[in-house]
């Protein structure tokens, strides 16, 4: 598969019109078609559903079509890690999940910024998970996880903020009254949790004993969602404290507290791109009269 034809079947699949992608790419719309089936015999299936107004990526053609995108954003980020110029440039493509710890990496970009303004960031939203995949893959550089998570194959340094367990309930239930919930009153009540199953492993060392109680309704992997299903009553939602507020809604804090921490991780590795490089200095620098717990 060459470079060039992935990125014709993304502006294809983006565009869902051989003819409008076709004149995007400056080409004729014949030439196209023939680059995407000489794609579709190359691999052997059946990338897209054709009609006569628009097509439609089949299964095939979706799983391609995150391939593709992850092969072109490396390629164009390996290219800009070679550009040499005078002033240091780059981008610094960071996941994170919704985190306290975000608040404090975003000062430390910040700060950063300043003294380099040419450097730009991709930030993506995903948990721990999905993050560290991306990171393995190439397309992420640096990863903010929450804690537990396996860093065993990473370099990581730890933020000083500690994230704060708690439950959103719709302001008209029962434990919107209280100051804090405890295992006790959470046990028997429906429940709506993270996916990731190190969280969930926590969270029942938490209910001990009344662990065997527990009415989970829904999982999932992004709170603004699970917060929904919240104000809709399906359940008290388990999550983090952050510095947002969600319309009908209460946060109220776990009893016995429940904390965890975050890590800024990236891949254990002799050679970093220059700006990279430099950005994790950057942090180190700033982060190390707070915390010694860089590894």
């Amino acid at each position: 598969m060459e470079l060039r034809v992935l990125k014709y079947f993304l502006a294809v699949a983006r565009e869902e019109n051989i003819t409008k992608a076709a004149a995007l790419l400056h080409l004729t719309q014949p030439t196209l078609s023939r680059q995407l089936m000489q794609l579709e015999e190359e691999l052997g299936v059946q990338l897209f559903r054709r009609s006569r107004y628009h097509i439609v990526l089949t299964d095939e053609g979706m799983l391609l079509r995150r391939r593709a995108q992850e092969l072109v954003d490396l390629a164009e980020k390996t290219a800009q890690e070679f550009q040499k110029n005078p002033e240091l440039r780059g981008e610094i493509s960071i996941g994170s999940g919704d985190l306290e710890g975000m608040y404090v990496l975003a000062e430390l970009l910040a700060s950063f910024q300043k003294l380099h303004p040419q450097v730009t960031y991709q930030i993506y939203s995903g948990n721990a998970d999905h993050t560290k995949e991306r990171i393995e893959g190439g397309t992420l550089d640096l990863g903010l996880l929450l804690e537990p998570v396996d860093i065993s194959k990473y370099d990581f340094i730890r933020m000083p903020v500690k994230e704060h367990w708690g439950v959103l309930v719709h302001e008209d239930a029962p434990l919107a009254q209280k100051e804090v919930v405890t295992p006790k009153d959470l046990a028997g009540i429906p429940l709506i949790l993270t996916r990731r199953e190190l969280i969930q492993q926590e969270m029942e060392r938490w209910f001990g004993s009344y662990a065997q109680r527990l009415q989970v309704k829904a999982t999932g992997n992004l709170p603004y969602n699970m917060a929904l299903l919240a104000g809709a009553h399906i359940g008290a939602y388990l999550t983090l404290k952050l510095h947002c507020t969600y319309e009908g809604l209460r946060f109220i804090p776990l009893s016995p507290a429940l904390e965890s921490s975050t890590v800024l991780a990236w891949k254990k590795t002799e050679t970093f791109p220059p700006a990279l490089s430099a950005f994790l200095a950057h942090v180190e620098k700033c982060l190390n009269p707070i915390s010694d717990n860089t590894k």
